[in-house]
């Protein structure tokens, strides 16, 4: 078999395994609140959603034309090149998906696979490589507007249920809204199908225009939508329980009627965009949702610094996984130059497998499963001392009582008899 060959099929597994990775990842995205209010079980939501996914990846194609043709120049390369500048993007964006899993963080895989195909691209090619108007366009500006829009709507939407739902009893409102979820849970699932399934057909469509397997003006092949869509849709159902944890838990404790208006508004956003074809990020869209509903609902508990993380996670995810698509386009160009570009996507490619191996150890150390997910949540708190009444001189010795104590503790600064730390290892 050509080399050149081999390399397509090592970037079309690569492909297919972010493809993947993006599928466990997002699973919270429209199955997180329908999980956290007991509308599904953990399970049979994960396989639904699965379900919505593989269909929803055959309804649209306008976001993988975007990734496939507004994101590199490809006046500027082709052959080998493109296909080692598509593979290290997939390195980064695959890299940057597991790592925020593996802490629980609710980052977006469409930025990822985006950032790591500019690095990549600025690596090999330079600044003038990357199309830099579409990226504004449909990535920036999309990001930055998407969760304030979902935010807003969802804030609109959950205050007036609460208030139109008024003389309903709180059992039978939770009963009707568990209800409503199952259908707008769906709909997230399907409307996810219709945009993230998309980008990985645009990058695998990107190496076949690279290894002249076909013309850039042609359609997406069958059979590149069908291993997509497989591919999401095995990862959805995986179900990536850190991730379900977080937003279904961690940002805001959750009602049926928040959770119902929560993805309503995702949903809408999210299809949307696929139609116009702006390559959204559906985890930023959900998790203003999810945060508006909290800001609509009286009473509610926000947890801004599991949000502010988030948001940190959110602003260095392009730049992060850029990084690393440059840093790998580098190793494989090094290797390529001793030996031959092959050899180069092969060192590459085994370096992933060690850090995603290295990863999924990580997460055996501390597992978070259906069985678990829905475990109280519980912020780590600082210590507190432990403040006593001091007694006489006549009921405790002078030298070994509680006065001695105290004293010693004003003078290092703390009380030598503080509290147990209360401690919750988020997973």
């Amino acid at each position: 078999m050509a080399p050149e060959l081999i390399i397509l099929a090592i970037v079309i597994v690569t492909a297919l395994v972010f493809d993947f990775t993006n599928g466990f990842h997002d699973t919270g995205n429209a199955m997180a609140t329908s999980i956290a209010t007991g509308a599904l079980k953990p399970k049979v939501a994960v396989a639904l959603s699965a379900i919505l996914n593989l269909v929803g990846a055959f309804l649209s194609i306008e976001v993988a034309k975007t990734v496939g043709k507004e994101v590199v120049n490809l006046n500027l390369t082709s052959g080998s090149d493109l296909m080692i500048i598509v593979f290290t993007g997939l390195v980064g964006g695959i890299t940057w998906n597991l790592l925020t899993w593996l802490l629980g963080l609710p980052s977006s895989s469409s930025h990822a696979l985006f950032g790591g195909l500019i690095g990549a691209t600025i690596a090999g090619l330079g600044l003038s490589g990357v199309l830099w108007t579409s990226i504004v366009a449909k990535v920036i500006i999309p990001a930055v507007a998407a969760p304030l829009v979902a935010g807003i709507i969802s804030t609109v939407g959950t205050a007036l249920i609460y208030r139109f739902t008024r003389s309903v009893g709180d059992e039978q409102k939770e009963r009707g809204f568990r209800w409503g979820q199952v259908g707008t849970a769906s709909l997230v699932s399907l409307a996810h199908g219709t945009n993230d399934a998309q980008k990985t057909m645009g990058v695998i469509f990107l190496a076949l225009v690279a290894s002249s397997s076909i013309d850039p003006s042609a359609d997406i092949p069958f059979w590149v939508k069908l291993t997509c869509a497989a591919a999401i849709a095995l990862g959805t159902y995986l179900g990536g329980w850190r991730i379900i944890r977080t937003l279904g838990k961690g940002l805001v404790e959750i009602e049926s009627p928040q959770g119902m208006a929560a993805e309503g508004a995702s949903a809408a956003i999210i299809l949307t965009s696929s139609h116009f074809g702006m390559a959204l990020s559906t985890t930023h869209v959900a998790t203003g949702s999810i945060l508006g509903t909290g800001l609509g609902r009286k009473g509610a508990e926000v947890r801004w610094g599991v949000a502010g993380r988030m948001v940190v996670a959110w602003i260095i995810t392009i730049p992060a996984a850029a990084l690393v698509g440059a840093v790998t386009w580098f190793i494989g160009h090094m290797v390529a130059m001793v030996s031959n570009e092959l050899v180069g996507a092969l060192v590459i490619f085994a370096l992933l497998v060690v850090l995603a191996g290295y990863m999924w150890h990580r997460s055996r150390q501390a597992p978070v499963t259906h069985d678990n997910v829905n475990d109280q949540w519980v912020e780590e708190e600082p210590e507190t001392p432990v403040v006593e009444q001091a007694e006489t001189p006549d009921q405790d010795n002078a030298l070994t009582g509680t006065m001695v104590h105290a004293k010693v503790g004003e003078i290092i600064g703390h009380d030598s008899r503080a509290g147990a730390h209360k401690h919750f290892s988020n997973q």
